[in-house]
């Protein structure tokens, strides 16, 4: 039964011991292992707030490539928009040519087509001119055969010469 029931002395040594034992364990192993937790709690500190910054920075840098994206689409919005401004452009300024140089050809033509008119109209009037100088001559020459004929000519040439 002694070990049911500790004695006096057991009790004294045990409470020396442990005495003892907690004095060197706060010599020695206290302050170290409460060092320790202090450094791994500082260091779950530091841990949380640098994941908390690195959130924070993620969010920052999301932000900043919606805001790249958005200035990247009004961008190609805008180049898109230019380019097809400079394609009606050139469009509008080649039918614009076009419709210059077709006038132009059209005047050209015009002209080209005036001036064979007139040609031909000159090439007519020699050409009546000679026919009927061909046709008076030969009139001429018929009614002059006959003496008869030129004296009667000449009286009426006179007659009408004196009336104008």
């Amino acid at each position: 039964m002694d070990l049911i029931t500790p004695g006096l002395g057991l009790v004294f040594w045990t409470v020396i011991t442990f005495l003892f034992l907690l004095f060197i364990l706060r010599k020695f192993a206290w302050k170290p292992i409460l060092g320790a937790v202090s450094d791994r709690e500082e260091g779950i500190k530091k841990a949380l707030a640098s994941a908390e910054d690195a959130r924070k920075e993620m969010e920052n840098l999301q932000a900043d490539n919606e805001r790249i994206l958005k200035e990247a689409r009004a961008e190609r919005e805008a180049m898109l928009k230019e380019a097809r401004e400079m394609k009606n452009k050139m469009i509008a300024d080649a039918k614009e040519e076009a419709q210059e140089q077709a006038s132009k050809m059209i005047e050209q033509a015009q002209a080209a087509i005036d001036s064979e008119k007139k040609a031909a109209m000159a090439e007519l009037k020699n050409h009546v001119a000679g026919l009927s100088m061909e046709i008076a001559e030969k009139v001429v020459k018929t009614e002059l055969a006959n003496k008869d004929k030129q004296l009667e000519l000449v009286e009426s040439m006179l007659g009408e010469a004196t009336l104008n």
